[in-house]
């Protein structure tokens, strides 16, 4: 994981039961655990763990309820485990724990890594040269993870036999609920997507939610230390992977959520989403291009995403103090698909494709 992340106080399990715990699992490790909760995601909650030399993170599911296959931590588990001898790179897998009597839920460790997670898109702390290579960098990983062989590493059963496509749209219309319907801007969304749907798709690793904020670079250079945070993760199109990174990055201001949105881009030394594109495109073992089709079922997701952040603040079980605020970037996301859609069907081409 990250030595720069922000930290936060609450550990949710008794820190004497997880000690106990881990010298049976990692005899091999002695001592007290330093234990750190860190980050302030919405996600699954996460800890360093030191114990003796042992630098580790873990990662578990959120307390509560949840819908069947969230925050599946197993599963997350699974995939880091397929792709470590790979040429993506992850995290070192130590353990997977599927029953609660540790720390409450299940979780995993992994091993901690060393370096920098940049949270500002806008790269303040790089020298403005230097800012394309780490985009050049993200891009170069991403076409990396698209190129592993699925089945090889062993993650095939993660293929549905229904069009990945057709999934995810039906996947962030029921996020929405009786909205997907009833509310006029989430319908024309959702129609349009399904009558818009490509004849084509690739079949994929898709990492989900590939941003700077979920990657770790080297401390001294644009050299990716790791990819993390693999909740989202399956088997489908790669172009999705592309289009969410546009989406969190070029149509996403810093304030809502780190993007670099309204940034002068030749300015700060930072690529344009085209050049970005392009860089994607140069790594990648297939000719496809994106559509305002991928464009505007990313920005859906996002919207969905948000969207069930604000409902689980509603209810009382959001992972982050912030959710409240955050989740009212549902209906910023649903506008914006919108603009697209407008663009598209205007044929003014505001996308940057």
């Amino acid at each position: 994981m990250t030595t720069n992340a922000p930290a936060r106080a609450e550990i949710d399990f008794d820190p004497a039961t997880l000690r106990a715990f881990l010298g049976s699992a990692l005899p091999d490790a002695a001592g007290e655990p330093a234990i750190e909760r860190i980050g302030g995601g919405q996600s699954n909650p996460t800890y360093f763990v030191d114990l003796g030399q042992r630098r580790m993170v873990l990662r578990k599911r959120p307390p509560g309820e949840h819908p069947r296959g969230a925050h599946d931590v197993g599963r997350e588990y699974r995939i880091i485990e397929a792709l470590h001898p790979t040429p993506v790179p992850v995290p070192e897998p130590i353990l997977y724990h599927e029953a609660p009597d540790v720390v409450g839920t299940p979780f995993y460790l992994m091993g901690r890594l060393d370096g920098h997670v940049f949270q500002d898109a806008a790269l303040p702390e790089v020298p403005k040269e230097g800012r394309r290579a780490y985009y050049r960098e993200l891009a170069r990983v991403l076409a990396a993870l698209h190129a592993v062989d699925v089945d090889a590493v062993g993650l095939g059963g993660f293929r549905r036999p229904e069009r990945f496509l057709v999934r995810q749209i039906n996947l962030w219309a029921r996020q929405w609920g009786d909205l997907a319907e009833s509310d006029p801007d989430v319908a024309r969304v959702v129609g349009w997507l399904r009558t818009h749907l490509p004849d084509d798709e690739a079949s994929t690793i898709v990492h989900g939610d590939y941003k700077f904020t979920n990657v770790i670079f080297a401390s001294d250079r644009p050299a990716l230390a790791g990819v993390f945070d693999w909740e989202l993760c399956t088997v489908g199109d790669p172009l999705v992977d592309l289009a969410h990174v546009w989406a969190f990055l070029w149509m996403t201001t810093l304030d809502e959520y780190g993007g670099i949105m309204g940034t002068d881009l030749a300015a700060q030394g930072i690529p344009s989403a085209e050049e970005f594109f392009d860089f994607y495109y140069e790594h990648a073992g297939h000719h496809r291009r994106l559509t305002p089709f991928h464009l505007v079922l990313a920005l859906f997701r996002n919207a969905g995403i948000f969207h069930g952040i604000a409902q689980r603040a509603l209810a009382g079980s959001a992972n982050a103090g912030n959710a409240e605020e955050k989740g009212k970037l549902d209906r910023i996301y649903l506008g914006r698909a919108l603009e697209v859609i407008d663009a598209q069907q205007a044929d003014q081409g505001i996308s940057p494709i």
